[in-house]
C-alpha cells in the first residue's frame, strides 16, 4: 500500500519532470536519497510560482480559492503551520516538510522565498541591477542554493556563497530567455538603467542594436555568475558535484541558444534540447561533467 509520504514524493518528482527538466536530468546523477530531495524543493518553488505566474493552472496541492494574493498568502500559511506540526495531510506538503526536517534547512529561507514571490504580485520592474538582486532575487534565487544545499552535503560551510551564486546564475538566464513570456504578463526583471543606457526597449518585442548591446552585457553578467558558481563544485562530495555541475553546463547553453538566436527572445523560448539534456547527463555519469564548458567559466579547471 502507497503511503502519504511515497505519494508525495513521487508527485513532487514528476512536477519536476515535467517543469523543471534541467533539475530533474542533473538529480538523476544522485542517490534516491538526495534526489527526492531535490523534488521537494522544486515542487514547493514551482506551486509556489505558478500561483503568481499561472493562477489558472490550478494543482490539487494549493488552494483553489481568491485571488492570487490570497492563494500565495494561504499557501505560505499552509506551509509554516504544516513546518511547525512536521507533518501535513496534504501528499506534496507532508513530502517537503520530511525533507526539510531530516535535512534542517533553515525556515528563514522559505520566508524569504515567499517574500519575493509576493512581489511579482505589486512590482512589475527595477531599476538597477543591484535593486533587482538584493530586492528580488535574493528570495528568488539565492536562497534557492541555500534550500538546495543541505541536500548537496557539501564539505565545508564555505560552498554557502558559490550555490548562491549559481541560483542566482540560474534565476538571471531565466529572466533573458524569458523575456517575451514576462511582457505578456507586463513585467520585466531587467535592470531599467541597463536598458536607458543602450537606448533599448524590450517592448518593441524586436532585435534592434540596442537590444543587441544590452543582451551582450547582461549575458556576460550571467557568465560571471556562473564563474563564481563554480569553485563551489569542488566543496561537494563526488555524486554532488556531477548533478551541480550537469545543472550547470546544461543552464549556462541558454545562453549560447540565445547568442546564437541573435538576442531574440521574443518570437521563441530559447531551450537545450531534450537529446542534449540526456548526452550531457549520461556522459557526466561515465566520465564527469564536460571540462570544457567549466573551463570556459573559470580557466583554471584542469
Amino acid at each position: 500500500m502507497t503511503t502519504l509520504l511515497e505519494t508525495g514524493y513521487r508527485r513532487c518528482a514528476e512536477l519536476t519532470r515535467a517543469y523543471g527538466t534541467t533539475y530533474y536530468w542533473g538529480a538523476l546523477l544522485l542517490p534516491a536519497r538526495q534526489r527526492r530531495d531535490v523534488y521537494t524543493v522544486y515542487a514547493l518553488c514551482r506551486l509556489a510560482d505558478d500561483i503568481v505566474d499561472e493562477p489558472d493552472k490550478v494543482d490539487l496541492s494549493v488552494p483553489r480559492d481568491g485571488t492570487a494574493a490570497e492563494r500565495l498568502a494561504a499557501f505560505r500559511r499552509m506551509f509554516f503551520e504544516a513546518l511547525a506540526r512536521g507533518t501535513s495531510d496534504e501528499p506534496v506538503m507532508a513530502a517537503v516538510v520530511s525533507s526539510i526536517k531530516r535535512r534542517g534547512t533553515d525556515p528563514g529561507c522559505f520566508e524569504r522565498f515567499f517574500d519575493a514571490m509576493a512581489l511579482d504580485l505589486t512590482r512589475t520592474t527595477w531599476a538597477t541591477w543591484d535593486e533587482l538582486r538584493t530586492g528580488y532575487m535574493e528570495g528568488s534565487a539565492a536562497v534557492i542554493g541555500e534550500m538546495m544545499l543541505p541536500v548537496l552535503e557539501p564539505y565545508s560551510s564555505a560552498a554557502k556563497a558559490p550555490a548562491r551564486a549559481l541560483g542566482n546564475a540560474f534565476q538571471l538566464t531565466n529572466f533573458l530567455r524569458d523575456v517575451g513570456e514576462d511582457l505578456d504578463r507586463g513585467r520585466v526583471y531587467l535592470p531599467q538603467d541597463d536598458l536607458a543606457r543602450h537606448g533599448a526597449d524590450p517592448w518593441l518585442r524586436r532585435v534592434t542594436p540596442q537590444w543587441r548591446a544590452f543582451m551582450a552585457e547582461q549575458i556576460a553578467r550571467n557568465r560571471a555568475l556562473y564563474a563564481e558558481a563554480v569553485p563551489g563544485l569542488d566543496l561537494l562530495p563526488p555524486a554532488s558535484r556531477r548533478c551541480v555541475a550537469t545543472a550547470l553546463v546544461l543552464y549556462s547553453r541558454i545562453l549560447d541558444r540565445i547568442e546564437a538566436a541573435d538576442y531574440d527572445v521574443f518570437t521563441e523560448r530559447r531551450r537545450v534540447p531534450g537529446w542534449e539534456k540526456l548526452a550531457v547527463a549520461a556522459r557526466t555519469l561515465v566520465a564527469g561533467p564536460p571540462r570544457t564548458d567549466i573551463r570556459r567559466f573559470h580557466p583554471s579547471v584542469a
